[in-house]
């Protein structure tokens, strides 16, 4: 799975609860539970011992799948949601682990579980939206994107519209795609996530100088280059018929990326896949 995201929560211990001592036959003061109308600050002893149990859960549960222990996260997220289960960020997180271990089914209910509990949470979105696009379902996908959309704090998210633009250009819709990664790169213009699939996009449309122009600033950073990058650089220059170029970058493409796909196909001659 690719970017779907992975939010790491602080692991802290609980603490005791207060037991308060009310004063008989005594004027309530400030921050004492009494008799009178003032009412006690509320912190953290406060909380109940089920929510306390469900918050520690899901920490732990968060940081064993931060670090790849999907089925120990899975037993810890278990234990929270038995403990509280009306916990949106429980249920989304469920869905993620089961993603991860390839278990569709459970992964799309626990995220339609965390959909119904929070329908303006925008992680669950997000995650739910990019999960039914890594199943190519492009319609139930871009529909949950919009849904995201339509809460202002998405709206100027560069994540949100790069997966969004992901989808519409595996659905076809070359043109959507392009308006929503145009605005993901306009939000984060150093994410090169953004760029490469612009590029793709823009390659598609044979909007060749353009996207050569997207794809040369990508492979200008050495951090980032890849067989991928490098393939489409090579593929555009040979539309524009630029030989030293499709030479050159194809000669780098074979030294870094020998085993690639992108490599062998270069070797056959093979551009237009």
């Amino acid at each position: 799975m690719s970017a779907l995201q992975r939010s790491v929560w602080l692991f802290v211990n609980g603490l005791a609860l207060v037991q308060l001592l009310a004063l008989g036959g005594c004027a309530s003061k400030p921050g004492i539970a009494g008799s009178g109308d003032l009412k006690d600050r509320v912190t953290a002893s406060d909380e109940p011992d089920s929510s306390k149990r469900a918050r520690l859960r899901l920490e732990l549960a968060s940081l064993y799948f931060s670090r790849g222990q999907f089925a120990v996260a899975l037993d810890q997220v278990k234990l929270s949601i038995a403990a509280d289960p009306s916990q949106v960020e429980a249920f989304n997180l469920r869905g993620l682990i089961y993603a991860s271990l390839d278990d569709e089914k459970l992964a799309e209910e626990s995220f339609r579980r965390a959909v119904q509990l929070g329908p303006k949470d925008v992680d669950t979105l997000q995650n739910f939206g990019w999960f039914l696009c890594q199943q190519k379902r492009y319609a139930e996908s871009i529909a949950t994107f919009r849904q995201l959309l339509a809460l202002p704090q998405a709206l100027e998210n560069s994540r949100t519209w790069l997966t969004l633009g992901i989808c519409h250009a595996g659905a076809g819709q070359l043109e959507d795609a392009q308006r929503a990664l145009e605005r993901a790169q306009a939000l984060d213009p150093t994410n090169p996530a953004a760029a490469v699939n612009l590029a793709e996009v823009l390659y598609r449309k044979r909007d060749f100088e353009r996207a050569r122009n997207l794809i040369r600033g990508v492979n200008a950073v050495p951090a980032v280059v890849s067989a991928q990058t490098l393939w489409l650089a090579v593929r555009a220059e040979y539309q524009l018929r630029n030989w030293p170029a499709v030479d050159s970058l194809g000669a780098s493409l074979k030294a870094r990326f020998p085993e690639s796909a992108e490599s062998k196909l270069f070797e056959k001659g093979r551009f237009d896949e």
